[in-house]
């Protein structure tokens, strides 16, 4: 239980730490100050072995969540007390969530499938763990003003099931599942960006659900154009026809604005594919069960048919032979 420094999570907090007739009571008091204060009642509130990761991302906060199954319920008496303008994601990666708002009642499946909600109205929600075991979600906290679209007709979407596997719900998903899982490979200052290109990629998801994503400001539209080409390169780069066309092709924009999509990043969108596809080659090079698979196959498997210029590009990259890195993984093994 505590707050890490130089990465950013700045919450992290276990209450079986704590002894069993104190968690429930903690466990009480963070929802209230990390969210909205809502009534949670549980079946395990003898024992209540929770976990909570928050994760400042300048105007959003992100949350990883474990608890057992439980149910919170916000009332208009407590709306009253406590008002906040601010949205919440929730997004169940395990168990599954049966949210209400606004005469809107949708069941979330965990892996398929978020939920708007607006800490400013009543809602009730319901999470069930699977089996004894704990139910795992992340929650984003999104202020009011830090969306671009007007509160009114962001109400026809609340507690509403949006697809979180497909689409740009499901880049945005993919977004926040990669902050949530492995937040230690990002810097401090990197949690502004982080959060931006969250908050337009769920502008984009939102807009795409009320057909107004004509009103997205350019730059998340560019966000969520990126990030679909990114998904795109991600899930064609073992075909010989990806290229920078292709792709400018599969999304109907010319080669000239494909690039200008890249102009802000590090890597063009050639260097991305390139660069993805010799990590590809690496992943397979120190993979035990790939051992007998010879390297030109492997190199040849992501779009590096010819040998002697794939052994260059992987030691420029990776700073020795593909052979080479082969052999000091499977020395490293032994």
């Amino acid at each position: 239980m505590g707050e890490a420094s130089g990465v950013l999570p700045n919450l992290v907090v276990d209450t079986t730490v704590l002894p069993p007739a104190d968690r429930f009571e903690f466990w009480y008091a963070l929802v209230a100050q990390e969210t909205a204060p809502a009534h949670i009642s549980s079946a395990h509130l003898d024992d209540f072995a929770a976990y909570i990761q928050a994760i400042d991302l300048g105007r959003i906060r992100l949350t990883s969540l474990r608890y057992p199954s439980l149910d919170s319920i916000r009332p208009a008496q407590l709306v009253r007390k406590a008002e906040a303008d601010v949205y919440q994601l929730a997004l169940p990666l395990t168990g599954r969530s049966v949210l209400t708002q606004d005469r809107t009642e949708s069941t979330l499946e965990a892996a398929n499938h978020f939920a708007l909600l607006d800490t400013a109205r009543p809602h009730v929600a319901r999470h069930r763990a699977d089996g004894p075991g704990l139910a795992t979600a992340i929650t984003v906290q999104i202020p009011h003003a830090a969306l671009s679209l007007a509160p009114d007709r962001l109400r026809r979407l609340l507690a509403m099931p949006m697809p979180s596997h497909r689409g740009v719900g499901g880049l945005l998903a993919h977004h926040l599942r990669g902050i949530a899982a492995h937040p230690e490979q990002f810097e401090p200052a990197e949690a502004e960006v982080l959060g931006s290109v969250a908050l337009d990629l769920l502008a984009a998801t939102l807009a795409q659900h009320l057909d107004l994503e004509g009103t997205l400001s350019p730059e998340a539209q560019q966000t969520a154009l990126r990030a679909r080409v990114v998904d795109f390169i991600d899930r064609h780069l073992d075909s010989a026809e990806l290229s920078p066309r292709s792709i400018a092709a599969a999304h109907h924009i010319s080669l000239r604005s494909l690039h200008r999509l890249f102009e802000g990043e590090a890597t063009t969108a050639a260097e991305l594919i390139r660069a993805k596809r010799l990590e590809q080659c690496r992943r397979d090079l120190g993979n035990p069960l790939q051992l007998r698979q010879p390297v030109q196959v492997i190199g040849a498997r992501w779009g590096f048919p010819d040998k002697a210029h794939f052994s260059r590009l992987f030691r420029a990259r990776y700073g020795r032979s593909p052979q080479a890195y082969r052999m000091a993984v499977v020395h490293q093994e032994r």
